[in-house]
């Protein structure tokens, strides 16, 4: 199925389960390989309480196998988590309509303020794991196994005129690029077009956008010709389906692909990223969200994050988000 749905999540959780029988933003979230992190202490008893999330369908995966594994463990606690595009999440935060933002990009100063406005609070940055934008082409597709920076942008940016292949290079097929790609209100969208075209949220218009990331998976799956790009674990769900476009910075520099080694080191850049969750005060001061975000960043978090196709935090990483919750 193309469809990464709770089901697929659940299951992950589950061999998990089997196999085994926890704003004021962090100023440095990137660090090294460190030691793995500690096992979380047992959540207090009678936690109680519902728990709203919403934001990035990047980091919906992690959220949603986090939050099933705390339920089964709190059963008085009620963990809802949608998908509407990490600008949604901010404004539904702001809102009041949300207790946690799911972002795959940082919150902008004038979203923090308007929330102080609006909410009297403030918002505590979170880095949940790593991630690497994936740039990705039907599985049939032999020919672009890699592509620099500028090549991408060629595509990609705001006056782009470009239509087929073969304007990328002249060897490659002359048959009409079909584009997919995040929705306007998608951190990943934003991430992207500055990483890539020098601007956060520029972007030619002309390709089929979509704030669910199943959406451009099977669009991509579907036309030999297509390219789209989204967070790597939805292209490590459908490697069947898919191909991965190495990148290069430059036309002299090595073609790097996305792999849990090169995105963990960064190396796989520009594309390599934090993708994070914003909890607001007034929800950390609830015990029953408290534990969950304790959980988020436990050692047993950490394997949720792995088992739903993602890279877990650096120990120095995960410190600084309990330290936050102390």
């Amino acid at each position: 199925m193309f469809k990464k749905s709770t089901l697929a999540v659940t299951a992950a959780v589950m061999a998990l389960s089997l196999a085994a029988c926890g704003t004021k933003a962090n100023e440095n979230t990137q660090g090294g390989a460190t030691p793995a992190p500690s096992a979380a202490t047992p959540a207090p008893a009678g936690l109680k309480g519902e728990i709203k999330i919403d934001g990035s369908s990047t980091v919906f995966p992690i959220s949603q196998a986090v939050a099933e594994e705390f339920m089964k463990k709190n059963k008085d606690v009620k963990i809802t988590v949608g998908e509407s595009g990490s600008g949604n999440g901010a404004k539904k935060l702001i809102a009041g309509e949300i207790d946690i933002a799911d972002m795959s990009r940082k919150f902008k100063k004038e979203e923090l303020d308007e929330l102080k406005t609006k909410q009297s609070t403030e918002a505590f940055e979170m880095p949940v794991a790593l991630d690497g934008i994936t740039v990705v082409v039907n599985k049939k597709n032999t020919f672009a196994k890699d592509m620099t920076v500028e090549e991408l942008k060629k595509i990609w940016n705001k006056d782009s005129k470009l239509k087929k292949w073969n304007e990328v290079r002249p060897e490659w097929p002359d048959k009409e690029i079909k584009l997919y790609g995040p929705g306007t209100a998608s951190g990943t969208f934003e991430f992207f077009t500055e990483a890539i075209n020098g601007k956060a949220k520029e972007s030619r218009a002309d390709y089929t956008a979509s704030e669910d990331d199943n959406v451009l998976v099977k669009g991509v799956a579907g036309d030999e010709f297509a390219l789209g790009y989204f967070g790597f674990s939805y292209y490590k769900e459908n490697e069947d389906k898919l191909n991965a476009v190495a990148i290069k910075k430059d036309a002299n520099a090595p073609a790097v692909a996305p792999t849990h080694e090169t995105i963990e080191k960064m190396t796989y850049a520009p594309l390599s990223r934090y993708i994070f969750v914003y909890p607001t005060k007034k929800a950390i001061d609830q015990p029953h969200i408290k534990e969950f975000l304790k959980y988020y960043n436990s050692a047993e978090g950490m394997k949720l994050v792995e088992a739903v196709k993602y890279i877990k935090l650096p120990q120095d990483v995960l410190n600084k988000n309990l330290e936050l919750l102390k």
